[in-house]
């Protein structure tokens, strides 16, 4: 059964407001609670990790979405609200070296919205699906300024294991152009993703010439793991970039067996993709040249 929710509109009083300098932050923390919730059991919750939701810190120049205080999910600029703020992020967005029509990309996790935000903004042809199984999550992306529900844009709450098991009960397509997998909790990737029949079914999704771009960030062994699954279901065709910023790996997965990138190629298009998305598309290219491709992942 299609399962889909009304994003909430976040007026006064449906949310907790918190001074930051509580939990030595500046500005304000932002729960999804109610007014009369006890705060001190609330920040005792915070300091210890143990608090079960998602929360936003807001001191006023940037808007970050955590799952707990030592780890921060999403970054917004106040300023500059469709900035991609985190280096891995942009990294993602290198499909469209490979990909650069795309008529649909498919999402796993909504995050603060940047991925969203920027394939629906800056591809204005394309259709945008992006599946998020945390409610809180959702609620919290009017805070980010992410667009509602369009003929373009659908904001899904689901399992992404379901969701790619059985697409169209969600109301979604039979198959897409790129999946977008930034799906991650306080400890890094979903346990749930760790699944080969879950990579089997994207694999399936995928159009002949689609691609899989995966954000891995966690444990080292948890990492390698995904990989050595990537690496099954794709048949070794995959370039993994290293993050050096953050640690993160990024993973390109391509489905058709048959393609082989033409670097000259790609080169060109960087320059053009720079002047329409402003992100440094031909360094993007040469690091991904670079980076291990096309072969079994052996760690």
């Amino acid at each position: 059964m299609k399962k889909r929710i009304q994003r909430c509109q976040l007026a006064r009083g449906q949310w907790l407001d918190l001074p930051g300098a509580l939990l030595s932050e500046t500005g304000f923390i932002r729960l999804r609670e109610p007014p009369e919730a006890d705060v001190s059991a609330l920040l005792d919750l915070l300091r210890e990790g143990q608090y079960g939701k998602p929360f936003v810190v807001d001191d006023g120049r940037t808007l970050r979405l955590h799952f707990s205080l030592d780890y921060v999910q999403s970054e917004m600029s106040a300023q500059d609200p469709d900035a991609l703020q985190f280096e891995y992020v942009q990294q993602m967005t290198a499909f469209l070296l490979f990909v650069p029509r795309p008529r649909h990309i498919s999402i796993v996790g909504l995050g603060g919205g940047s991925l969203t935000k920027f394939c629906y903004r800056q591809l204005p042809q394309t259709q945008v699906t992006t599946i998020e199984i945390d409610e809180d999550v959702i609620a919290f992306s009017e805070l980010f300024g992410v667009p509602q529900d369009d003929a373009r844009l659908q904001l899904v709450h689901a399992d992404a294991v379901d969701y790619f098991d059985r697409p169209d009960a969600f109301g979604g397509p039979d198959r897409t152009d790129v999946v977008l997998i930034d799906g991650c909790d306080r400890n890094g990737i979903a346990p749930s993703l760790r699944n080969e029949q879950f990579y089997r079914n994207v694999h399936d999704r995928l159009q002949r010439n689609g691609m899989m771009v995966m954000n891995l960030v966690g444990k080292s062994d948890s990492i390698h793991e995904h990989l050595h699954l990537i690496a099954s279901v794709f048949g070794g065709r995959q370039i993994v970039r290293r993050v050096r910023s953050s640690g993160n790996r990024i993973v390109f997965a391509l489905k058709n067996p048959m393609y082989f990138p033409d670097w000259k190629a790609i080169q060109r298009l960087a320059r053009k993709l720079q002047e329409e998305h402003g992100l440094d598309y031909p360094d993007l290219a040469r690091k991904l040249r670079r980076a291990p491709q096309f072969q079994s992942y052996t760690g």
